[in-house]
């Protein structure tokens, strides 16, 4: 059996193919289309915006989580949204704000450790050189190679196998802790920025039931047995690692904001993708950006304007999305 498609691509890749990568959108950074099978921009936090966060960290389902609540909870109604990070996790500062941003439109944010302690090394530290000299530069990309490197390891170990049981203890724990929020919402609603963008899609399918995911359980008598979807809707922001296979069983309605030209996810997966859930009936929405960078939807601070802009857009985007439903 061959390997899935996925829409990611590793430096060696595009050496092989020849191809160029487009000019870094902010002074500094790595463009996305060129970075190793993570962008610049979910492996490390961009600057914060002033201020911090108001959530707390504490263990739900014997999983790390941070949880921000919206200011007027429980005395008003409010619906549980998953958030699921990018490289950096529970602990940016970054993917925090972001959760805030959604409690303070009323949602109960449980933002759960799905890497169990185990971010991408390095990934809450942003640094930024300005106009290095040459030797400057011949170390950097001989960090790059490294971070190139470090970052194929980690993606290793962060699979669908280790982490969706991660993300069942966490929805079972919150539907006992917060049954208010899950019911006045009709179920689990979900937003998947990078990486988390992958394992949404996955919580919005009709798989095949495990006890390792990938191993099939089989009842004699009905065949194969499957569970989920898990969430009720989600939105999606530049995903990553996503393969064709991933979006067979989706239920639920889900939204995708989109970076063009993104490597990290192909136009030809997202073309499956949107074919697969139009054909199946499943609500869908498909939105792409352009002159931005991988992922911008994340809170974090740009020079440039139009970022600044679509990032707002973005989050407004997937905000109405989610109260759609």
């Amino acid at each position: 059996m061959s390997e899935p498609e996925v829409a990611t691509k590793a430096p060696e890749s595009d050496a092989a193919e020849g191809t160029t990568s487009p000019p870094s959108l902010v002074p500094g950074d790595t463009p996305a289309q060129s970075g190793a099978s993570l962008g610049e921009h979910c492996v490390t936090d961009r600057p914060s915006p002033l201020g911090g966060s108001s959530g707390e960290i504490t263990k739900l389902g014997e999983v790390d989580t941070y949880i921000s609540k919206p200011a007027d909870y429980p005395h008003a109604p409010s619906k549980l949204l998953f958030l699921l990070t990018g490289a950096t996790g529970i602990h940016s500062k970054n993917n925090q704000i972001q959760a805030d941003n959604f409690a303070r439109e009323g949602f109960l944010v449980v933002m759960p450790d799905m890497f169990e302690n185990d971010p991408l090394p390095g990934s809450v530290t942003y640094t930024e050189e300005k106009d290095p000299s040459v030797i400057e530069q011949i170390k950097m990309r001989a960090v790059d190679t490294i971070k190139s490197f470090t970052i194929d390891m980690w993606l290793a170990r962060q699979t669908p196998e280790k982490v969706l049981p991660i993300l069942h203890k966490v929805i079972e724990a919150a539907k006992d802790e917060f049954a208010d929020a899950v019911a006045n919402g009709g179920g689990i609603y979900s937003v998947g920025y990078c990486f988390g963008g992958r394992m949404t899609l996955l919580l919005a399918g009709e798989k095949p039931d495990t006890v390792a995911w990938g191993q099939q359980v089989k009842d004699e008598e009905a065949g194969v047995v499957k569970s989920g979807p898990f969430i009720k809707a989600g939105a999606i922001a530049h995903a990553t690692s996503v393969a064709r296979e991933d979006f067979e069983g989706t239920k639920s309605p889900l939204l995708f904001v989109c970076v063009e030209n993104d490597q990290l996810f192909a136009e030809d997966v997202r073309e499956h993708g949107e074919k697969y859930l139009n054909e199946n009936g499943v609500a869908s929405e498909f939105k792409t950006y352009s002159g931005v960078p991988h992922g911008f939807g994340v809170v974090g601070e740009y020079e440039d304007t139009k970022i600044k802009v679509a990032q707002a857009e973005a989050f407004d985007q997937m905000l109405a999305w989610l109260k759609q439903y």
